[in-house]
């Protein structure tokens, strides 16, 4: 896996010319899986799960599918290819937890890589494809809620992504995480920062992109459910007792404007990404919490998009992969904890 770059200056390539040609050729590939939905309800044009009506705000349905199953394969850009940062190659893990599975591209890759340990799957939507390897399975639940899907035994991997904006108690969350995992198990949680910047000031130019992530900042908050969460897991994971805690940041750039090769790569799937959020992520929040009419949001994230595809600013994310293990000596149970 590459090494965290976030203290690295991105080259610009002033050849680039980052078309709409290359975002419409990453939305018509193959990135989808087959799905399996039977839990849904719809609204202003999109299904969302039905299971926990209402608490997540993100939509379930098949143009949704394709966008997680794009951001899967952003996030393996980023990583070189692994699945994860935590250190548990040399561990022989057993049990494996992925909490938010969504499609479960995460999920079924684990259960190849790792083929002695039985990884479980949690989401709200049973959107998991009906094939799947013998030793990966899932259960349609809500993470927030007591958990009841280990009996089978205490977890050596606890893995979520991209969960900001759905939970509402993230310390209750750690805590219970915590306490499912044995001693000298790992939890790592995968986001990105709700917010985009620059190495070069003009992230100050993208006005409409940076009104739009403080607008979903506040109706997160709002909903109860921030986006803002990467920066503050650590203190979070800290005071929940995990120990030998570590943030890698990874920069993402936002388009093809960046010199280095895979960096260019990355741009262009992560521009698609960012195009392709727009609208899950602010839909069912600016109509339900800010009081947008359907139109008036349309218009909205019309403009989003727009300066989103302008080629002018050197936009970038950045991405984290936060990561921390239960103390070997640390031997209380889940009721003791609890």
């Amino acid at each position: 896996m590459p090494q965290p770059n976030s203290d690295e200056r991105i080259q610009i390539d002033t050849s680039d010319d980052d078309s709409l040609f290359e975002t419409q050729t990453l939305a018509c590939s193959n990135l989808s899986f087959a799905s399996s939905v039977r839990d849904y309800s719809y609204e202003n044009g999109r299904r969302y799960h039905a299971y926990r009506n209402g608490q997540y705000p993100l939509p379930n349905d098949e143009e949704e599918q394709d966008r997680l199953a794009l951001l899967h394969h952003l996030f393996k850009l980023i990583s070189g290819g692994d699945l994860h940062r935590a250190p548990i190659h040399n561990s022989d893990p057993r049990r494996i937890l992925d909490i938010g599975t969504g499609t479960a591209e995460w999920a079924m890759e684990m259960a190849e890589d790792y083929p002695q340990a039985d990884i479980i799957g949690t989401d709200l939507s049973p959107i998991q494809p009906s094939w799947a390897p013998p030793n990966c399975r899932f259960f349609v639940d809500d993470v927030e809620s007591d958990w009841t899907f280990s009996s089978g035994g205490a977890f050596d991997y606890i893995h979520s992504r991209s969960m900001s904006g759905g939970i509402e108690d993230w310390p209750r969350l750690l805590k219970q995480a915590y306490q499912h995992l044995k001693p000298g198990g790992w939890f790592e949680a995968q986001e990105f920062d709700g917010w985009v910047i620059s190495d070069d000031g003009t992230h100050e130019c993208a006005t409409v992109i940076s009104s739009w992530y403080e607008l979903l900042s506040q109706a997160g908050k709002k909903f109860g459910k921030s986006i803002d969460i990467a920066p503050k897991l650590p203190r979070w994971m800290a005071e929940q007792g995990f120990t030998n805690i570590s943030d890698d940041v990874y920069k993402c750039p936002i388009g093809g404007w960046a010199k280095n090769r895979r960096y260019k790569e990355m741009g262009r799937v992560g521009k698609m990404v960012v195009l392709e959020a727009v609208e899950p992520y602010s839909l069912a929040l600016f109509t339900r919490i800010m009081g947008f009419s359907y139109q008036d949001a349309q218009e909205y994230m019309e403009k989003v998009r727009a300066e989103l595809l302008s080629n002018k600013n050197h936009l970038y994310v950045r991405f984290h992969f936060i990561y921390g293990q239960r103390p070997f000596d640390d031997e209380t149970t889940d009721s003791e904890a609890s």
